[in-house]
């Protein structure tokens, strides 16, 4: 069994660049989908979890290219929504909690998404029901698929509403702002989460020509556009991993 020997009582001391904020990082990796230009996002931390999400993203005909240092360029002119109904799409779905944060984005600019029940890590409550409960008010029609753990989501168009949300949920507000953004008419989302990840995504998506306003609080106003462009986005360094260090010295 692998483990790690740790002698203490040495002082540490250097410079460090923290990577990228992974849950920051698969938030605006699904935003890519929401458009049909370029997206290019700096900082990408070269971890399992994104790595699969840029797979699968690849997968469903995304056109993905390493910069070098942590750059990325992403360009979602080309779906294929046929990809969605194959197994290797749900088997590396299954695998990643943050690929429910595609449901968003297919719904609202394909009118439909397939997601395998997502596994990842299980820390704590981990409910669905904010993300399914948010985009179902906009409109959508969501169906699970019990024998083979599939959640089919379907919508002609998404209609903008008022929403109050049982829980600030960090991926389940990013969800709904992903759908909302092309949505026709305005949303508004009570109790959203407001953490530096969803003002990153706000601030990303307004770029892309989205029309955001309340970004940084739990009030957030979306009025929906008929289509979104190109943009160039840093991710914040990863706040634990920042701590990390700050405890170790």
């Amino acid at each position: 069994m692998a483990s790690f020997q740790i002698e203490g009582g040495h002082k540490l001391q250097g410079t460090i660049r923290a990577q990228g904020a992974k849950n920051e990082a698969l938030q605006l990796l699904c935003a890519c989908l929401l458009s049909p230009e370029k997206i290019v996002l700096h900082n990408v931390p070269d971890i399992l979890d994104i790595n699969n999400l840029i797979e699968l993203l690849a997968g469903l005909g995304v056109k993905t290219k390493s910069l070098g240092n942590g750059s990325w360029s992403f360009q979602a002119d080309d779906i294929d929504l046929d990809k969605l109904e194959t197994e290797y799409f749900f088997e590396k779905s299954a695998a990643l909690r943050g690929s429910i944060m595609m449901v968003g984005p297919l719904v609202a600019r394909f009118g439909k998404a397939i997601i395998a029940k997502p596994g990842g890590d299980k820390i704590g409550r981990r409910r669905l029901d904010t993300h399914f409960l948010g985009i179902e008010k906009l409109g959508a029609r969501f169906e699970y698929d019990a024998s083979r753990s599939l959640y089919t989501v379907e919508a002609d168009k998404l209609e903008g509403c008022y929403m109050l949300l049982d829980e600030a949920s960090v991926t389940g507000t990013a969800n709904i702002l992903m759908a909302a953004v092309l949505a026709r008419g305005k949303t508004t989302i009570y109790n959203a989460a407001c953490e530096p990840y969803i003002q990153q995504l706000c601030r990303m998506l307004n770029a892309m020509g989205a029309r955001i306003t309340g970004v940084g609080s739990n009030l957030l106003s979306i009025e929906g556009v008929d289509s979104l462009g190109a943009c160039s986005m840093t991710v914040l360094p990863d706040m634990i991993e920042v701590g990390s260090f700050i405890g170790m010295a």
